[in-house]
């Protein structure tokens, strides 16, 4: 369980909410950006809401809780029923990994001008170590940035049915956007593998964790000063 790999129970929970606050700030800024192009439906269903019992998928949630992997949630939009189909729904989808990568880059500034040693500041971020309540918050604060970063490059992923995919789609012509949509399925099996890959560990053979995983260590590392 991915849970269970967490190094205390204190970091097995700032992960839990990180993952949910993410989730839902993610879900909340679809739904939102998709009712202000036209799209009625979020607002009919109450999903302009930063409550994430209006967003989460419980199964998927579940799911990521076992294995570390999951929908954790689900936004109702649709370009057909936007003014503008293609702007509007490249702003809706689009809206979803920016305000992570928006919410890691918030909660990265008050670690920044805690100005805590990097030693202490690694420790209590990727080890789980808190001695006070400092450190506590650094360890809360960081794995909001990490998983947020985390969401934000797994989601700009360009295979079906990920945001990046529908990104992709819409910011292509007309002609190149058929062929597009013609090869989904295909980059969904694709998408497939790479999870299933993950998942075997083979040695040096984890094309995933270097989409996702290594850019994400990175952009935290240069958000909390350490890189």
């Amino acid at each position: 369980m991915l849970l269970f790999n967490a190094n205390s129970i204190q970091m097995a929970v700032a992960i839990l909410i990180a993952v949910l606050m993410g989730m839902t700030v993610h879900e909340f800024a679809h739904n939102y950006i998709g009712y202000v192009m036209g799209d009625p439906v979020p607002a009919r269903e109450g999903r302009l809401t930063l409550d994430p019992r209006k967003h989460i998928n419980w199964f998927g949630f579940l799911m990521f809780v076992l294995i570390g992997f999951g929908v954790l949630g689900s936004a109702p939009i649709s370009p057909y029923r936007m003014r503008n189909p293609r702007w509007g729904y490249l702003a809706a989808v689009a809206a979803g990994p920016l305000s992570n990568l928006l919410l890691a880059v918030l909660f990265a500034i008050p670690l920044r001008l805690l100005n805590l040693p990097s030693f202490d500041l690694l420790n209590a971020v990727f080890r789980g170590q808190t001695s006070d309540p400092m450190s506590s918050l650094a360890l809360l604060f960081g794995q909001i940035v990490f998983w947020n970063v985390l969401l934000f490059m797994f989601n700009i992923l360009p295979f079906y049915p990920i945001d990046g995919w529908h990104i992709v789609l819409a910011l292509l012509p007309p002609d190149l956007a058929i062929v597009w949509q013609r090869h989904a399925q295909t980059t969904q099996y694709i998408l497939f593998g790479l999870i299933l890959l993950s998942f075997a560990r083979i040695q040096g053979f984890n094309i995933l964790s270097m989409l996702i995983s290594q850019p994400a260590f990175s952009i935290t590392f240069f958000l909390l000063g350490l890189g």
